[in-house]
């Protein structure tokens, strides 16, 4: 396509790319109609503001493609398939070894694993969640570090600039990744910009990637993207998956455990 700085032609083309391809980024779009990123990003809000789209991490969503539920707070989401969490959370804390350093996202999944883990003073569990400290908290051996940060009450968490830089000096063995929504294209995604910023810097700092989910979040689509599916190393849920997220496992070697 020529180059055009037509503000009306590139915001026409940019909501037909939303809407056919389902997703658009910032930094290829400007470089297409060879205009700063801050152009491309007052285009997007034009679109946002018009319904066309919903803004995103790095660009933007169909708005017919996102799933714009209310998020539940803490306490609804933990009465939600309780008994399919709570065999997540076994499965789960199975796959921690002796010795091994891991995080906990915040979630009412993740808190099952908690429940799950063995009480040794070898494990090193990292969490931004209030209610996997006070589980972690009754135990009297495994080592537990709580991240700082600004509390998110509905979900009794926390976030913000002292949880992210916590992880630029640290690494760990593996990280159980909660999620709000799983879908094939447009990855594994989060209600709260602030999780999704969080949980990339979790995703950096782990060795292994492993999410967890209940098959209700497949083909659910939220606002903001955590990571895409191809960055995770595996998945534990509570039954059959979809067949296109199994297809797509397969295909990135994501080992998938469910029971």
């Amino acid at each position: 396509m020529p180059v055009t700085r037509d503000t009306s032609r590139r915001r026409q083309v940019i909501s037909a790319l939303v809407r056919e391809e389902g997703s658009v980024q910032v930094a290829p779009l400007a470089k297409r109609f060879g205009v700063t990123m801050q152009t491309i990003r007052k285009d997007l809000q034009f679109l946002a503001d018009r319904g066309i789209a919903e803004r995103s991490y790095g660009g933007a969503i169909a708005s017919d493609a996102v799933n714009l539920t209310r998020e539940l707070p803490a306490e609804d989401k933990r009465a939600i398939n309780a008994a399919e969490k709570q065999r997540i959370g076994a499965l789960a804390a199975a796959l921690v070894r002796p010795g091994e350093s891991i995080i906990l996202d915040s979630g009412t999944t993740t808190q099952e694993i908690a429940r799950n883990l063995p009480d040794d003073e070898s494990i090193t569990v990292l969490t931004n969640d209030l209610d996997i400290m006070t589980i972690l908290a009754a135990r009297q051996h495994i080592t537990a570090v709580m991240l700082g940060g600004a509390l998110r009450r509905r979900n009794r968490s926390l976030y913000g600039a002292q949880a992210v830089a916590a992880f630029d000096d640290l690494h760990v063995d593996k990280l159980f990744l909660g999620v709000d929504g799983m879908d094939v294209e447009r990855g594994i995604t989060t209600h709260f910009e602030p999780e999704a910023i969080l949980n990339r810097k979790m995703v950096a700092a782990a060795s292994t990637v492993i999410a967890v989910t209940d098959r209700t979040k497949f083909g659910r689509v939220c606002l903001h993207r955590i990571v895409q599916l191809d960055e995770i190393h595996a998945l534990v849920t509570d039954g059959a998956v979809p067949e296109d997220i199994e297809l797509a496992a397969q295909r990135a070697r994501i080992a998938i455990h469910n029971g």
